[in-house]
């Protein structure tokens, strides 16, 4: 039987400038559609999984454009709510070099924040589901969403669904204060938490993908963050990503996670950017694919790493791979030699 996994969030119309133009060079926009919850659900689906995600778009064209894109990719839209304005967009400028990417967001009153709560039926939505994940960002749209994501949650847990959190900070959303303070109460049932919450000052501090490869990586201080977050919330993995940012369109990429024994670290990648959004996506529905068959947490994070990589050398918020190709790059094939 196909596994169920639920995702929740917004759906966003994507503009991005042609090539590498600048926002004050552009005479027109390439138009896709994305978000972070959206991301993940392509990605299940791309993986064979029974894919469902939830928001609300606008009864309109552009509204069933947003939809349609979803189900190109296999993804069950069965309890997307239909109501509202608009959807939200945001642009996207591609950095390249030393210039890095750039993206500006319009989504002020857009449909999932007017979400009329009653009408999402998650006695439904989760029967028979096997995982459910949603994000950060969510929450930071606003009072509404922050209720939405509550009952998503309250439901998730009541029907034994287990809860997965990329926490996914966006100051352009919210700042340091409002983040923690919503955020914990949101992770408090969830069993796995990608990224970290503690103070500010330490939310505030740079971890370098640099450290991490050398002796100097501080694994102690990471084991003391995560193990108060296991001990704090329940979880049962904290996980999070390690990039060193060389440029735009140079990065190196490697994960942790933590199962409150052993802190194990992936392998690190260095790698060219053909698109960066949507890697950290990619990299929680790696992670999660590989946990809903039941693997080990540290095969399931050699998985996400690699799809993460891949995400990397795909234009568009969606990571359009399959299992076997991820898994081709986890076994070290990285020649970019023709498949014949």
């Amino acid at each position: 039987m196909t596994k169920k996994v639920v995702t929740m969030g917004e759906l966003l119309m994507r503009l991005s400038t042609p090539g590498y133009q600048r926002f004050t060079q552009a005479q027109s926009f390439d138009v896709v559609y994305g978000g972070a919850e959206a991301n993940v659900a392509v990605s299940l689906s791309n993986y064979g999984l029974n894919s469902y995600f939830v928001t609300q778009l606008p009864d309109n064209p552009i509204g069933q454009s947003a939809d349609n894109y979803l189900k190109k990719y296999g993804v069950n839209t069965d309890y997307v709510v239909k109501a509202g304005d608009r959807v939200g967009i945001y642009f996207f400028e591609k950095g390249t070099s030393v210039r890095p990417s750039k993206v500006v967001y319009d989504r002020a009153n857009s449909a999932i924040t007017k979400a009329d709560i009653e009408k999402f039926d998650f006695d439904e939505i989760f029967k028979d589901a096997d995982w459910f994940h949603f994000s950060g960002i969510t929450p930071a749209l606003g009072e509404n969403c922050i209720k939405l994501v509550e009952k998503a949650v309250e439901a998730a847990k009541k029907h034994g669904v287990p809860i997965s959190v990329d926490l996914n900070y966006r100051k352009q959303l919210w700042d340091v204060e409002q983040f923690e303070a919503v955020m914990p109460k949101l992770i408090e049932n969830a069993d796995v938490c990608i990224g970290w919450l503690s103070s500010i000052e330490e939310k505030q501090k740079e971890y370098k993908l640099a450290d991490f490869a050398k002796d100097s990586f501080d694994e102690e201080r990471f084991k003391e963050l995560f193990s108060r977050m296991r001990e704090k919330y329940n979880l049962k993995y904290v996980v999070t990503t390690l990039r060193e940012n060389y440029s735009a369109t140079h990065n190196g990429l490697a994960a942790i996670i933590y199962d409150g024994k052993e802190l194990y670290k992936s392998k690190k990648y260095d790698f060219s950017i053909q698109d960066r959004v949507g890697a950290g996506d990619a990299f929680a529905a790696g992670l999660i694919y590989q946990l809903v068959l039941n693997k080990d947490h540290k095969e399931a994070l050699d998985f996400a790493v690699a799809a993460s990589v891949l995400k990397h050398t795909i234009d568009g918020d969606f990571n359009v791979v399959t299992e076997n190709e991820v898994m081709e790059l986890v076994k070290g094939n990285t020649s970019g030699s023709v498949q014949r």
